[in-house]
């Protein structure tokens, strides 16, 4: 993190710049993925009576040696997953290699679309069929429709490229992989950035990442963008558990991949920023505790990243249930209206009770758009406020008429200048000056989406 002075809030304006549930149901489902062990997915949701409340802190990564229950022979086997997957991960790839590797990528990427399938129509039974739902699912076509041809070029990178480890298991529950995207030459300890995707809690996938993923990795930094379960596969207790899992992976392991340790960046954007959120305030206070063994140290983390994130359940229950995330829903995936509090980092922050969990916090750093309406950007410039009037190094940066989608999404397709991008970049360069001059040097990264299509994406996202 740069040593500059940080202030309380920046604004750019773009005028001046050219974005298990555990059903006891008669009927189970078995759905058996690559290297994970089988699923048993409930038919419907009726049978979820009682959704066990697990309070946040007594969570314990199951990385952690003095809270493990499991067997040696499943210790033996998980650690045995991880090494074949990190070793196959290191080799070069030969023709014959590389179109076998593909193979098993496409078969894991079908059993993984056949569960999501699955969730994804329990889902709907649970919610029904609405107008609001309706008429989401069907802007939701359009608008990826608008962004095909930047989907199809990043698609073919995310499937051929030879710098992307897909899959690398990190944990021993279900999606438990991440997905590595490398820089072209080896010149040296890279930074890293360990990246949580969005997707509402519900339809999160590593594989949203490979934009950014590919953009980062051409300027010399390595993204693992991290999977964790969704609801109604897990509720926001497991997802916390499975990020945490997924940056001690990254913290322990980065460096056999070409990583530096010492400078090691947590991001997550929407959902995927709150969930990093709450996994990095968790581990502060596990890490405050006496006689708490941890997997990995808040003190690892350079610094948090929060792209167009939500900080504050209690503010936006409401606001999300007007938007179509029914409150009765949001409350099941949130573990209940008693949770709240304890899944809103902003709220947590201020209770006196872990006063020394919170000043171990690294600095944070929260970008968001103006025009915002998924999440107000309201949400991240009081969650800034709140966590400076605490003593934590924090700021955040707002970009004037750039929406939820835009930041992360339409104006990397555009190519040539982005400037949340080049923010991100300056200051994880800030201590590196040759890196510095390379970024200034380098060529304006190509449109990918005709600005036509974009302006058209803008105006039908559901987002």
């Amino acid at each position: 993190m740069p040593s500059q002075q940080i202030l309380p809030i920046t604004h750019h304006d773009i005028r001046n710049h050219h974005h298990s549930s555990s059903s006891s149901s008669d009927e189970m489902c078995c759905i058996k993925i690559e290297n994970d062990d089988p699923i048993l997915i409930s038919p419907s949701f009726e049978d979820d009576k009682a959704m066990p409340i697990r309070p946040l802190l007594t969570r314990a990564s199951s990385y952690s040696s003095a809270t493990t229950t499991t067997t040696t022979a499943n210790k033996y086997y998980q650690q045995r997953r991880r090494r074949i997957a990190s070793e196959d991960s290191l080799l070069p790839l030969s023709g014959g290699e590389r179109h076998r590797s593909l193979g098993r990528g496409v078969e894991h990427a079908a059993a993984q679309t056949f569960l999501l399938t699955r969730l994804s129509l329990k889902l709907l039974r649970y919610l029904g069929v609405g107008y609001k739902w309706i008429t989401r699912f069907l802007a939701l076509g359009c608008y990826a429709l608008c962004l095909v041809p930047g989907f199809f070029q990043v698609g073919y990178y995310y499937f051929f490229s030879s710098h992307i480890r897909r899959g690398v298991v990190y944990g021993d529950k279900p999606r438990n992989r991440l997905d590595l995207y490398l820089p072209k030459n080896s010149d040296g300890p890279k930074p890293v950035i360990a990246f949580v995707t969005g997707g509402a809690w519900i339809i999160g996938y590593k594989a949203w990442g490979s934009l950014l993923g590919q953009q980062l990795s051409e300027r010399d930094i390595i993204v693992a963008c991290i999977d964790y379960r969704n609801f109604p596969q897990a509720t926001i207790g497991d997802m916390v558990e499975d990020a945490s899992q997924g940056i001690s992976f990254v913290v322990n392991h980065i460096a056999e991949y070409g990583g530096d340790p010492n400078r090691i960046y947590l991001m997550g954007q929407s959902a995927g920023a709150h969930i990093a959120a709450c996994a990095l305030l968790e581990q502060a206070i596990k890490e405050a505790g006496e006689g708490v063994s941890i997997s990995w140290s808040v003190s690892q983390i350079k610094a948090y990243f929060g792209l167009s994130g939500g900080y504050n359940l209690l503010q936006l229950t409401d606001y999300f249930h007007s938007r179509g995330l029914y409150r009765s829903l949001f409350l099941r995936i949130m573990e209940g209206e008693q949770s709240l509090r304890r899944f809103s980092p902003e709220v947590m922050v201020q209770d006196p009770n872990i006063k020394n969990a919170v000043s171990l916090l690294p600095p944070i750093v929260l970008f968001h758009g103006t025009a915002d309406y998924s999440i107000p950007s309201d949400s991240s410039k009081n969650f800034a406020e709140t966590l400076q009037r605490l003593g934590v190094k924090a700021e955040a940066v707002l970009y004037d008429d750039k929406t939820h989608t835009d930041l992360f999404l339409q104006d990397p397709m555009r190519g040539g200048n982005d400037q949340m991008f080049e923010d991100l970049l300056n200051i994880i360069h800030a201590d590196d000056p040759d890196a510095l001059a390379k970024d200034a040097a380098a060529p304006p990264r190509k449109r990918l989406v005709p600005e036509c299509m974009l302006r058209l994406a803008r105006r039908v996202s559901p987002f």
